[in-house]
Order: C-alpha cells, then sequence, then structure tokens
C-alpha cells in the first residue's frame, strides 16, 4: 500500500489540530505525541503536524514563513462542489485565510485556503465526464 506523509511544522499544534479537524482531516492517535499530531485524510494521506522544535530536529535546514514565502500548495478533491464550500466555510471559522475568489472552469471547482500559519491548500470538485469532455481525453 502506497501512502502519503506531509510533514507540516506549526506554532500552535493544537489550534492546527482543530483546524484541519475542521477541514475533514481525523486525529490518528498512533502516531500522535506531544510534539507531533497526526492527522489523516482517507486511508493514505497523513499529516504530520510537528512543533517547530520538532521539525528542526529531523530537518537541518531553516523553516520558511509560509505567509511570507510559497513552499507548496496541497490540493485536496472533494466529492461535490457542496462539500468545497462546507469545507472551506469551516476552515475560515476556525481561523484560516480564503486566499482568492473561487475559481469556477465549468468542469472544476476550486478554493484556495490558507491555514493558520500560512500553508496553502486547494480544495476542489472536479467533474470528470465533464472534463472528459471539454478536454476530449478518456
Amino acid at each position: 500500500m502506497k501512502q502519503l506523509f506531509i510533514n507540516l511544522p506549526v506554532k500552535d499544534i493544537e489550534a492546527s489540530m482543530t483546524f484541519y479537524s475542521q477541514m475533514g482531516f481525523i486525529n490518528y492517535p498512533l502516531f500522535t505525541f506531544d510534539d507531533q499530531k497526526c492527522m489523516v485524510w482517507g486511508d493514505h494521506i497523513y499529516l504530520m503536524l510537528q512543533t517547530y522544535q520538532m521539525s528542526q530536529k529531523v530537518e537541518l535546514k531553516n523553516i520558511a514563513d509560509p505567509k511570507t514565502s510559497r513552499i507548496a500548495t496541497f490540493t485536496l478533491p472533494v466529492e461535490s462542489l457542496e462539500k468545497v464550500n462546507e469545507i472551506v466555510a469551516k476552515c475560515l471559522n476556525a481561523g484560516g485565510k480564503e486566499l482568492t475568489e473561487a475559481i469556477d472552469e465549468g468542469f472544476m471547482q476550486i478554493r484556495n485556503i490558507e491555514d493558520l500559519d500560512g500553508h496553502q491548500w486547494a480544495v476542489i470538485y472536479v467533474n470528470i465526464e465533464k472534463f472528459k469532455e471539454v478536454t476530449g481525453r478518456e
């Protein structure tokens, strides 16, 4: 089985857990400790929220400030436009920030948000049948 672990340094680990819970991640106690909280998105995506101190132990490079530097954007596909809007509304209520206006390509809708530390996420719905029709791909 293939899995993806995303390690994110965060300033306030408890507030970040609350934020990501609102996004739809679920705490996974097996990999959760005082300085690292594991949150899962489905069976294959693990989000490791790490204190800055924990991140510095593992990574020898300086931690870039995602509020001032573009680091990476993570994209979470969901099953409907309603789910996109629901997740973004919950994230905004948990202290997140919407970075741009919603993007509607007809076959795809995207909303971009920033977490409490400035990490960027896109929540996206793609209607695959419309996508195939527009692009001519199967």
